[in-house]
């Protein structure tokens, strides 16, 4: 994790934590500068020192949630190259994905828990990098180059079915799911990607290949998440 204010100063991470707890329990129009000084136990202008406005602040939970998915796929990926698979990918992505319930709102297009957000330029800016779409498209070549993907579909078609796929398991296995997913949930999901995406016949060389460029793809969405942050308020 890069070096962020809630490192140094408690206060920070105070507040992070207060407004995610408000966030999760309410969604984001639920949510207010003064109710999260109160949980946080600090004046309400102690918040504006880190965080101009309430969108600048669910925002850098939603890009914190991200990087910290980002360092989850990437540690597992680095330790085990066979992941890359998609067959295997997949359903670690959703289970991943389930635990970070910033990052699943924002790929579920969650208006009621990231409403806020919905007209901030910062957060289209985001969506542009992390949308399922974008996520997608990402991939895809990485697979297909790499002999883990069928080449004989249009890349946007092929694109917009793993999409559907991605999207239609989330609505199953998310945060909001009202009951438990059942076991047999993750073979199923793999055998679905497969016949979507063909037989797996890549060499070992070229899984590491896929690996490796997953992780510096990876690696350039993290670095758009921390530009965010990063703006100054002059310019957010």
């Amino acid at each position: 994790m890069p070096d962020l204010p809630e490192h140094h100063s408690p206060k920070a991470a105070r507040i992070l934590a207060a407004a995610g707890e408000l966030l999760l329990a309410r969604g984001s129009k639920g949510v207010t500068i003064a109710e999260v000084a109160a949980r946080a136990h600090i004046g309400k202008g102690t918040v504006y020192l880190y965080w101009k406005t309430k969108e600048d602040l669910l925002l850098g939970l939603v890009c914190r949630d991200f990087l910290a998915l980002a360092d989850d796929v990437t540690e597992a990926v680095t330790a085990d190259p066979d992941l890359a698979r998609p067959s295997r990918l997949v359903p670690d992505m959703l289970a991943t994905a389930a635990r970070h319930p910033f990052v699943d709102a924002l790929h579920n297009d969650d208006d009621g828990f990231l409403g806020a957000l919905t007209d901030n330029p910062r957060a289209a800016k985001l969506l542009e990098t992390l949308s399922p779409d974008a996520m997608m498209y990402g991939v895809l070549p990485i697979w297909r180059g790499h002999g883990l993907a069928r080449t004989d579909w249009p890349l946007d078609e092929q694109a917009l079915a793993l999409h559907a796929l991605f999207t239609g398991f989330r609505a199953i296995t998310g945060r909001s799911r009202p009951r438990p997913v059942p076991a047999e949930a993750g073979p199923v999901i793999a055998k679905s990607v497969t016949a979507l995406l063909g037989p797996e016949d890549a060499t070992p060389a070229q899984i590491r290949a896929a690996a490796a460029d997953g992780i510096r793809a990876l690696a350039a969405a993290r670095a758009a998440a921390l530009e965010i942050i990063a703006l100054p308020a002059s310019v957010k």
